[in-house]
């Protein structure tokens, strides 16, 4: 009975962690749909995106707190009660306002499934099986943000877009009943709220810091950066509410996130990792698909499936690398090879011809796929090397968090330098398109005549409708070439941070302790 109720866990806290990472991606390919059924602008509609996105980083810190104040089981339940509803409001709205709050409010609880599903699975494995539970839960950091294109895709295909949020309603009533059943508290957990200090101030500048960090992340490029009164507004905001708050908890006896675990040179260098490694996931994964969309020609559902059987690659590799590394096989080769392969696939992807098929993708894509897994399990591991264990839930919560913001500010950038990169391309492209030019000539002379052949149309009207023929072309190719320019960024950072692995420490194994490193991963 008690080997059932294990694997009940590892289902419950894994599916948890897949679904809240699911809707951090699923929404995007439902943008279109979603802004002509609710009669809104494509950049209002954004903001389902981006609200689900403040509240996910907002709240990630503090889960470590928060599970302490309310009791994890508690709090754990209540994340995913808040998720599940918030889920059946978003289906259920009518209007953007209406959707852009429950987004937020779903995000509220998503951003504690993460930390908390990792603490709960690694306490139902004895610790010399933990880097197997390790593995576990990597999978589902991988799968998530790719199975959230692949299956929205589909349901924008087959059916409608309310269907992307109501689909998490028996997933999270089903978890929600199961944690209910067969996870245990901890003796005492909840019960001291008296003797707990609440930061208030610390929680609200943690709150308007973060938030308005990620608000300039999302929307800068849409609202034209620091040409925008919002933007300025929000940047101050963030600088002065994150400076405030760093101090403030580094300062205090009891601040509601432990800032001082960043002391330890191995977790701080751990978070630059985590945070290339969040940077390329969320931006490959966006940068990908736009590409074979806006330039390539696949559909949604298309796209997302090209994605998939790569992927499933990383789920197979999760538990094998968990397994190597209880048996004493250290971290940081993982880290290196892992971030070697994924610059492989960065400089592979950014030598596509613009007629690859879908399937073309498949090698770069795998290669992606195992570089991922070989980063996220190890770091896992490796963020609590050198931890007292009072501390390994303060640094697993500032890891989670650190990737999202990985995340968020690769897409930001990856947005920023497409839109740069497009107009440097498309200028030197038109220069070349020269109206006394015998090329420029023959090509247009060779559309028109084809189309007034076919069409039945004018001279003048074949002329003109040739012309846009070519500026569609010239458009396309520019943004073709700017996404090549993107994966060539994404290598860069990748290639740049694999010295570092010098800071990194390895733990060595004792008499009194049985697990690698992912042993260390159990939140007190």
């Amino acid at each position: 009975m008690k080997k059932l109720a294990k694997y009940i866990i590892v289902i419950t806290t894994v599916s948890a962690a897949v679904m809240e990472l699911v809707d951090t991606s699923i929404v995007n390919v439902a943008i279109n749909d979603m802004a002509g059924s609710l009669g809104v602008s494509i950049e209002d509609i954004s903001w389902v995106i981006t609200s689900y996105a403040i509240a996910n980083v907002i709240i990630i810190p503090l889960t470590s707190f928060l599970a302490e104040y309310f009791g994890r089981k508690n709090y754990y339940i209540a994340s995913m009660i808040i998720f599940t509803f918030a889920s059946y409001m978003c289906g259920q709205s009518t209007g953007l306002v209406e959707i852009i709050i429950w987004r937020f409010v779903q995000g509220v609880g998503g951003g504690a499934l993460l930390s908390t599903s990792q603490a709960i699975l690694f306490d139902a494995f004895e610790p010399k099986d933990r880097p197997i539970a390790s593995g576990l839960f990597g999978m589902g950091l991988v799968l998530g943000p790719t199975l959230g294109p692949t299956l929205g895709g589909f349901i924008i295909e087959h059916y409608n877009w309310p269907l992307i949020f109501m689909i998490n309603i028996p997933i999270g009533l089903i978890a929600t009943l199961l944690a209910f059943t067969f996870i245990d508290k901890k003796e005492g957990e909840g019960k001291n709220k008296k003797s707990i200090y609440i930061d208030y101030p610390g929680i609200g500048m943690l709150m308007a810091g973060i938030g308005c960090l990620q608000y300039v992340l999302e929307r800068g490029e849409s609202e034209d950066w620091f040409s925008s009164n919002s933007i300025r507004i929000c940047a101050v905001v963030a600088v002065v509410g994150l400076a405030s708050f760093i101090v403030r908890e580094l300062s205090i006896e009891k601040p509601a996130v432990n800032l001082k675990v960043l002391n330890n040179r191995n977790l701080a260098f751990t978070t630059i990792f985590t945070f290339v490694a969040g940077f390329g996931l969320f931006t490959s994964v966006f940068v990908y698909p736009v590409l074979a969309q806006r330039v390539l020609g696949f559909t949604a559902y298309e796209t997302g499936l090209s994605l998939l059987p790569p992927t499933l690659l990383a789920v197979v590799m999760m538990p094998i690398i968990g397994k190597t590394m209880s048996k004493g096989v250290p971290a940081i080769p993982f880290v290196v090879t892992g971030f070697i392969l994924f610059a492989v696939y960065s400089i592979m992807s950014a030598n596509v011809s613009p007629d690859v098929g879908k399937w073309d993708f498949f090698l770069p894509l795998a290669l992606r796929a195992v570089g991922i897994s070989m980063v996220q399990l190890p770091l896992i591991n490796q963020a609590v090397v050198g931890l007292k264990p009072q501390e390994y839930s303060s640094g697993i919560a500032l890891n989670n968090m650190i990737r999202q913001l990985g995340g968020a500010f690769g897409i930001a950038l990856a947005n920023n330098y497409i839109s740069s990169h497009y107009m440097i391309h498309r200028t030197s492209l038109v220069s070349n398109l020269t109206a006394g030019s015998p090329e420029f000539s023959e090509r247009m002379n060779s559309i028109a005549h084809g189309l007034s052949s076919r069409a039945n149309i004018d001279s003048a009207s074949a002329s003109h409708a040739a012309l846009s023929i070519i500026n569609s072309q010239v458009d396309r190719q520019s943004y073709y070439l700017a996404y090549l320019d993107t994966f060539k960024l994404i290598a860069i950072f990748f290639i740049a941070v694999i010295p570092l692995v010098v800071f990194l420490r390895t733990k060595k194994k004792s008499a009194n302790n049985d697990s690698a490193p992912a042993a260390m991963l159990e939140a007190h």
